[in-house]
Parts: structure tokens; sequence; C-alpha cells
């Protein structure tokens, strides 16, 4: 049978210049507004956070709260505010599968569900509200892996938009009054070769120059679109020709005047003009039904993708216009600086960091890259099932497996650990990082890190 793994986590990314809250007490390279933090690049420099850590020890848990319900969305930061989404089955407890294995089935949602979230202190861990943004029976199935809040919400220090797929978007100020809602209709992704068959939504939104942006790669009328922050009106969506449903968050390159929306894929790996959507390039020949979100790092973009026939790695110049897809005998091209053509992952989004590109499989295989050429530096198997994408900071590396161990590595082109925590519960979502903390949000808890 073929091998199959959910696609989740598929969450918000940002870059470049982002449209902040003046006000705001700490500089925007410190927030972590979005998957990923500032910049949707995964990691904070000038601080020190923990090494050694143990939920079961207590040893470095500043704090500890419950988050009822199941979601696999990240914690977003804000200066002193952390917020997260969830949902909570009112009937019976939400069932949950981890693990590699090749199921397709999905679970039974079959009784009303309250899609909430929360805002929490940061420092203390204490919840200041939390809003129900709908209630009812869920629209749309999921993946036994997965959750009915799979997507990360992203916030510019005003606003804080949500999305919960088929149940809608949502945008909140801070005090957690709700400025706008918005019916997205049914945007369920499934299994292609499967018609039918549903996994779930988890694309987040990504805001940029007061903007939203939205990739649905459904089954029927796949797009792109781009809508206003403060009203959530409409202002562009361009179709796209995806031949298998993705899961993919899109991402923001802006250089010297040049802002391109940037939207991993399948068959359709593309650039769009961020005011228009109007398409600049295409790149084919990824994996199917992906996750990964574009990375950009190095003035290059790199796209990430594993399933079926292909599994590549593409590092493409942002100059890159018209089909870009690279002939079968081809690593590298006048629009792609490098590429490998098998390797890539399914799951995560690479983390791109201090020269080197680091690679997470779902079976544990982390292989690191020079980042600007492609060269394989090393490759070794941390030998569990992870599904959340890798973080940094301060010349560290974290790797949250799904069983709830934190892999501490030194970052550079040799392999070291450093140490093996454990958060005692399972761990879907990819961590944040505030100041000297670190938060993890994890099956039934947040849990903060000093």
């Amino acid at each position: 049978m073929k091998r199959i793994f959910l696609p989740i986590n598929g969450l918000a990314i940002l870059f470049s210049l982002f449209s902040f809250n003046v006000q705001a007490q700490t500089p925007y390279s410190q927030q972590w507004p979005g998957f990923r933090g500032p910049w949707g690049n995964g990691y904070i420099e000038n601080t020190t956070t923990a090494i050694n850590f143990s939920a079961e020890t207590g040893e470095h848990i500043k704090w500890k709260t419950v988050i009822p319900g199941l979601g696999h969305s990240c914690p977003v930061i804000w200066d002193n505010y952390l917020f997260v989404t969830t949902a909570v089955n009112t009937a019976t407890s939400e069932s949950l599968k981890v693990g590699l294995y090749g199921d397709i089935d999905e679970a039974n949602d079959s009784t009303i569900h309250e899609f909430k979230v929360y805002c929490l202190d940061k420092n203390s861990g204490k919840i200041l509200w939390e809003r129900i943004a709908h209630k009812g029976i869920p629209k749309s199935k999921r993946h036994t892996k997965a959750s009915q809040a799979n997507c990360t919400p992203a916030t510019d220090g005003k606003y804080l938009v949500v999305h919960f797929g088929s149940e809608g978007m949502y945008c909140y100020d801070f005090d957690g009054n709700l400025i706008w809602k918005k019916d997205m209709g049914i945007i369920n992704p499934g299994f292609a070769q499967v018609p039918g068959i549903e996994w779930g939504y988890s694309s987040s939104p990504i805001i940029f120059r007061n903007k939203i942006i939205l990739q649905c790669d459904i089954p029927k009328n796949p797009f792109v679109a781009a809508f206003d922050l403060t009203t959530g009106k409409e202002i562009w969506k361009t179709a796209r020709s995806e031949e298998a449903q993705t899961y993919c968050t899109p991402a923001i390159y802006s250089k010297d005047g040049k802002t391109m929306v940037i939207a991993n894929g399948y068959t359709e790996m593309c650039g769009y003009d961020f005011e228009t959507g109007k398409e600049i390039w295409k790149l084919g020949n990824g994996g199917d039904i992906p996750t990964p979100a574009p990375v950009i790092a190095n003035d290059l973009i790199y796209l990430n993708s594993a399933h079926g026939k292909f599994s590549p790695i593409f590092a493409v110049k942002p100059t890159a216009k018209g089909d870009i897809t690279l002939s079968p005998d081809s690593t590298r091209s006048q629009y792609v600086a490098w590429s490998v053509k098998r390797g890539g992952a399914y799951m995560q989004t690479p983390l791109v960091y201090n020269g080197y590109l680091y690679n997470l499989q779902v079976n544990g295989q982390l292989t690191c890259f020079d980042a600007l050429t492609g060269q394989e530096k090393y490759k070794e198997s941390l030998k569990e099932a992870f599904t959340a994408s890798g973080i940094a900071a301060g010349g560290k590396l974290y790797f949250s497996s799904e069983d709830g161990n934190i892999y501490v590595l030194q970052a550079g082109s040799e392999y070291k650990q450093l140490a093996k925590n454990t958060l005692k519960d399972i761990c879907m979502a990819t961590p944040a990082i505030s100041g000297s903390t670190l938060y993890f949000r994890t099956q039934h808890y947040l849990i903060a890190v000093e």
C-alpha cells in the first residue's frame, strides 16, 4: 500500500516589511507574529534560550496552561500577548492518532464543536480572554491525525486574523472585539486519488501591507487571493491549476520595489504579483499533496515538497519569469540556483539558518545542506515521527517530535546533539520564541520554557 501521511501545519509565513503597531514595545525582529516568527524565517537572534528542560521534573518550565479541545495551530506572540486557536468537541473527547502510518481515514467529527480563540499573557500563562468564533457540527471532515484548528493565526500588532477553513475567517482586535468575519465556503482538500476523502484545511493567512493573502488549493476551483485587512473585502483572486490538493501557506518576497506572493504546490509552484495577482513564473515537478511553506533567505526562494513520484528541493532566484520547470536531467538553470531531485520534506517547512538549510522528514531523517550551493553536509536519523517544523535561536536548533521529545542541536555543518528533552505530551505544532522563552503547544497544554 502506498504510504500516506496527513498534511497539516501548513501554516503562516511572513517576509520583509510588516505593517505593525508603532507603539510596539518590542522590535519586529523580536516579535513572533505568525508561523515560524518574524519574516517566517523560524528563528530569533540576540537571545539565549534553554538547552535542558523537562515537563516531568519542572526544570526550566516557566508556566503550563491547559488549552481545551484539539488544535495543531501554533502560538503567535506580539509584545505580551500570546494567541492560539482550538476546536472543542462539546460532546466527547477529541480523537487523535499520531505516528507513521498509511491510512487515509477520516475522524468522525459529527458532534457540535466550539471553534475558539484564546489570548494569554505570555509572561504568566494567564488567559486574558477567549472567544467562540463559530459553534456547530464541522462542515468538513479531518484526517485522524489532524485537527479542526490547523491554521496558525497572524497578527500585525493591531489586528488578529484567524482561519478555521470551512468555518470561516475572523478578524479581532487585541481586546477580543470581532472586527469582521468572512464565510469562505467549503474549503477542504483531500487525497486526489480518492475523490471525496477530506483531510482538513491547514493553509494559514499571512499579513503584508494591510492585505491578507490566502492560498486555497482545494479540489474544485483552487485559488490564491488577497483581502483587505481592515474589512475582509476581496481585492484580487487568481485561479490555480493544481492537479492535486496542497496544504501550503504562501510567502512574500519583497526587495527593491519588487513584491511577489510565493505559492508552493505540486504542478504549480508560482510567483504572483502582489498588487494584481498576475502570475510571474511557475515551476513544476513537485511532490503531490505537499505542506511545506516557501522560505525566503539569502535572496533566494526555497521550495520543498515530497510525496508520490517526486520529492525535490528547489532554490529559485527572484528574477525568475515564465515557465522555469527543469528538464529531467537538470538540477539548475538560469533561474534555479540549485535543486535536489529526491529527499525533500512532505510535512515540515525547511529551516534556513546561518548559511545552512536543515530539511527534516516525517520519519526523522534530518539532512543539512549548504543553503547557497545545495551541497550536502550531513544526514542523520532522529528515529521518531515528526510533524512540526524546526526553529532556531542563539546558534541552537529545536526539533519537536510527535511524542513530545524536543531535540536540541548545535547549528552548523556537523551534527551535534546538545540535549533531548521531554514535554510528556503529543506535540504536532511548531514552537514559538519570545525573548529568552520557548513556547510549545502540545495536545493539551501551552508550555513556556525559560
